[in-house]
């Protein structure tokens, strides 16, 4: 682990860039970590799907599938493969300040 600081705040993050500590995230850390994976602005969309990760995050203790952010959310996942290209379900969670959902690579 390690610490960095993004947005002015100091937050430990894994290997690969993801909060280790989903508590110290907050909204003001989502855009800048949205840029730093490509993302610039986020959308009212972007935000809707963050906060749901968030929230599902916290009822149900793991990060929240592509097939649950979009059955849940009503969003197509064509859709969110355009909000967060590439490997949606991870770039999500990156941006969320969550860890990677099981299953992704």
């Amino acid at each position: 682990m390690t610490t960095t600081t993004i947005a002015g705040h100091e937050v430990e993050v894994n290997e690969e860039g993801f909060l280790t500590q989903p508590d110290q995230w907050s909204e003001d850390l989502a855009p800048e970590l949205a840029k730093l994976i490509g993302i610039d602005p986020l959308t009212d969309k972007h935000w809707e799907l963050i906060r749901f990760l968030r929230t599902d995050h916290a009822a149900m203790g793991e990060t929240a599938t592509l097939r649950r952010v979009s059955t849940q959310t009503g969003t197509a996942v064509k859709d969110l493969f355009v909000l967060f290209p590439g490997k949606p379900a991870k770039k999500m969670a990156y941006v969320s300040g969550l860890p990677k959902p099981k299953g992704c690579v």
